[in-house]
């Protein structure tokens, strides 16, 4: 994608839209990007409440906006709203990305599921899809755990089992990856893990303020390794567990990043790329 500016300006304007706002690191991230590249270009929080969202949407073609990131509680009113879709989006049924095409349609992506396998690429290296037979456990049945599930899906993991205490929540996620997705009891999860090569944690237990995600990681594979979305903290007690029986241990805070790179291309003109000092800068902000 080139870095000319189009005829739209050549400042350009990003954001990311949420309720409540202020707590995203995403303008961090963007800020750093701009500045590392010399792109002339904003890139803002929006607090927009949700009853003024769909207005919002129907004013951003004239807006000047390029696009932005949509957070908590619009993702899914993003996915109904918006004038076209990507397969991707289509699929896990709710938008973090909008772009304003040229022509003023505003189309729809969702980027967590590919964020999610780039981190697992910087940090395993790209045949972790094979790890322990090519089979991979999800925890939750949420909107990241959808998006998880359809990427594990696309880069070719070969089955994919979805626990969660409420097991009609886990067949709906399992469901968006046919043929190889399972839905799991959450009883039934010490055995699952004995054949496990991926392990996902996508609940909020083990966030800051929420309980500890307790769980014995012994009858894993000594191969295997254990994601977790969670990034503050960044050591969550699952991943501090992994790191003590051996396994390879995935924080949270990579997806956040690499979620960032193709909305950013799209906006700015340039494909960005997460590196340890764009890291640094947001673990800095995180432990503040």
């Amino acid at each position: 994608m080139s870095g000319v500016p189009d005829s739209r300006g050549t400042d350009r304007r990003a954001f990311v839209v949420g309720h409540p706002i202020a707590h995203s690191r995403s303008p961090l991230i963007h800020g750093h990007w701009l500045a590392e590249h010399g792109i002339p270009g904003s890139y803002q929080r929006l607090d927009v409440a949700p009853a003024a969202f769909p207005d919002f949407i129907r004013a951003l073609p004239a807006s000047g906006y390029r696009g932005g990131n949509v957070t908590i509680p619009h993702k899914e009113a993003a996915f109904a709203l918006v004038d076209t879709l990507t397969p991707r989006a289509k699929t896990i049924g709710a938008v973090n990305t909008l772009v304003v095409e040229p022509d003023g349609r505003i189309r729809g992506d969702n980027t967590d599921a590919p964020g999610f396998c780039a981190h697992l690429d910087q940090s395993l290296g790209t045949a972790w899809p094979e790890r322990a037979g090519g089979t991979a456990v999800v925890l939750g049945a949420g909107g990241a755990a959808r998006a998880i599930v359809v990427g594990l899906a696309e880069r070719g993991v070969r089955r994919i089992r979805v626990a969660n205490r409420t097991v009609s929540r886990a067949e709906a996620v399992a469901a968006l990856a046919p043929g190889i997705g399972e839905p799991l009891a959450w009883d039934d999860l010490p055995a699952a893990l004995a054949e496990a090569g991926l392990l996902v944690n996508t609940t909020s237990l083990g966030m800051k303020g929420q309980p500890p995600l307790a769980l014995d990681l012994a009858p894993m594979p000594a191969d295997a390794a254990v994601a977790d979305i969670v990034y503050a903290p960044l050591e969550t007690g699952l991943l501090a567990t992994a790191r003590r029986r051996g396994l390879a241990a995935v924080d949270g805070l990579g997806m956040l990043l690499h979620q960032a790179v193709p909305g950013f291309e799209a906006w700015f003109g340039l494909r960005p790329a997460v590196t340890p000092a764009l890291r640094d800068r947001i673990v800095a902000d995180l432990t503040r």
